[in-house]
């Protein structure tokens, strides 16, 4: 009879541990998930920082006014660099994309530049990025999504508690970047 309780006993310390380490190891999978989405959010961004430079010395080669558009996309891409939290990033990109928004709007108001093979190349280049930020945007969201239910899920969520597993935030675009911008077209001597 005692040797039953003690198989019992053993049994049930095995199984709970059991589901200890394998929640354990789900959540720091989910964890290492959505930190490697981010990077590939973030290997798109540089992507796109490299080839803006070159843009805008392809438009400027062009175009003498809309130095505020040119020094709006240094400071962005200056803040991006600068930003250490995932949070920061976002902010920092979003304000990339508000700058490059409105550099493209200049783009369509000056017909000359875009028949000029090296900006057309570059856009060519720049759109494809920007399709791949999006498509890296969705798929961390996604993971965000996947870790944040998990942790939130009984019994889970008492062992993110215990090891500190805490919810992720989502990557949102801020409210300006729904504002089309605006763009001068006068033209300053």
């Amino acid at each position: 009879m005692k040797k039953t309780i003690w198989i019992i006993i053993i049994a049930a310390v095995v199984i709970i541990g059991g589901w200890f380490w394998s929640s354990y190891n789900r959540l720091v999978t989910a964890n290492e998930g959505v930190d490697n989405q981010w990077a590939q959010v973030e290997t798109q961004y540089q992507r796109r920082f490299d080839l803006i430079p070159n843009l805008v010395a392809a438009v400027k080669g062009a175009m003498g006014q809309e130095q505020k558009v040119f020094d709006d996309l240094a400071a962005a891409r200056a803040s991006y660099s600068g930003a250490q939290t995932v949070n920061d990033k976002a902010a920092a990109a979003t304000q990339v994309e508000s700058s490059f928004g409105r550099l493209l709007a200049i783009m369509e108001n000056y017909p000359q530049l875009k028949s000029i093979d090296t900006v057309q190349t570059l856009m060519a280049q720049l759109e494809g990025t920007e399709n791949r930020i999006s498509v890296e945007r969705g798929r961390f969201n996604d993971q965000v999504q996947n870790f944040n239910v998990m942790i939130k899920r009984f019994p889970t969520n008492l062992i993110a508690g215990m090891y500190g597993f805490s919810a992720k935030t989502y990557f949102q675009v801020s409210d300006t970047a729904a504002v089309a911008p605006t763009v001068n077209l006068q033209v300053t001597q």
